[in-house]
């Protein structure tokens, strides 16, 4: 299967994909790859976890806001970028137009917490607070774009985003080409989707499953629908995988994704624990959810998985509040 022929459907390509890699060389940290005898003991499989807990802002999501602020033309990027967002991606695009020179508005909810705040500011955003609707922050972000012509920047379904999200898994097969199964977090469907696209050009035979959170269980109950479900009242403490499935995201998911499995809340504490006492990593509750998955009764019933990889999306908690 050519790379064309199983992109035609799709916002990107393995193309798309390998041309962000390049894009964002020598910017982005090419994270290392780690593994624990404890958690192979426990899992009774090979096991890898890719680092994003360590990229640049602290989650993976600066691949693909470089992504996406790289690929302007100059007089586009002049103008600046604007996105809104309460998480890791206001953080991540702010980080991305300094690095690039250009100005970045950044709409937040006055809800978000300070410390998030106080990270876009010392990267150099521009934060505006709106009310914690969603309708809010988008009307905001709109408002701000027509204001100075910024580009706007979406956190997840925009295609420069999900191809650079997707450098996390080529880089992961590069180290470790003899992978069978790879296991990603899915909120809004950006990493999930860019990976799944990496991974199916580069290896087509590969077991791409997604993780997600019983109580934001969107992605799971789409797949089992086979068509789009929107999240609603999403309750849980991986605060990075609350939101629906985009527009460009579910397509890839729905088609090239296996299957997508969830986790209680609980599993989802013991596993970043595990993670923090075990192998000495600071990971967020979204990023344990793929670690709660490796470790569940479900997967473990899967039959031909050996060799698995899992991405660890991120790294950012704060230390006044822990999970258990």
């Amino acid at each position: 299967m050519t790379d064309s022929e199983f992109s035609t459907p799709y916002a990107i390509s393995l193309a798309d994909v390998r041309a962000a890699a390049e894009r964002i060389a020598g910017i982005v940290h090419r994270t290392p790859v780690m593994s624990s005898e404890t958690i192979d003991g426990l899992t009774g499989r090979s096991v890898v976890f890719k680092c994003e807990n360590l990229q640049k802002t602290g989650a993976f999501k600066y691949r693909g806001a470089t992504n996406a602020v790289r690929k302007l033309d100059a007089a586009t990027a002049a103008r600046g970028v604007v996105t809104h967002s309460s998480g890791n991606h206001a953080q991540a695009l702010a980080l991305a137009a300094r690095v690039r020179g250009i100005p970045a508005e950044i709409v937040m909810p006055r809800t978000a917490a300070t410390v998030k705040k106080q990270a876009v500011i010392g990267y150099g955003g521009r934060l505006t607070e709106c009310e914690p609707t969603l309708a809010a922050r988008e009307q905001t972000a709109a408002a701000i774009a027509e204001r100075t012509g910024g580009t706007l920047i979406p956190p997840f379904d925009h295609a420069d985003v999900m191809a650079g999200q997707g450098t996390t898994a080529l880089e992961l097969l590069e180290d470790f080409p003899d992978l069978d199964t790879l296991i990603v977090p899915v909120g809004g469907g950006g990493l999930l989707a860019g990976c799944c696209i990496a991974v199916r050009g580069v290896k087509p035979g590969i077991r791409v499953i997604g993780a997600e959170p019983l109580g934001a269980d969107d992605a799971a109950r789409s797949k089992a629908n086979g068509s789009w479900v929107p999240q609603t009242a999403p309750n849980s403490i991986a605060d990075g995988l609350l939101t629906s499935l985009g527009q460009l995201t579910w397509p890839i998911i729905r088609d090239q994704v296996d299957r997508v499995m969830t986790v209680d809340e609980e599993q989802i504490r013991r596993a970043m624990r595990l993670v923090w006492e075990r192998m000495k990593l600071v990971i967020e509750p979204s990023a344990a959810v793929g670690v709660a998955v490796v470790l569940s009764d479900e997967f473990r019933s899967l039959k031909d998985v050996n060799k698995v990889g899992v991405v660890l999306c991120g790294g950012n908690v704060t230390l006044d509040k822990l999970y258990w």
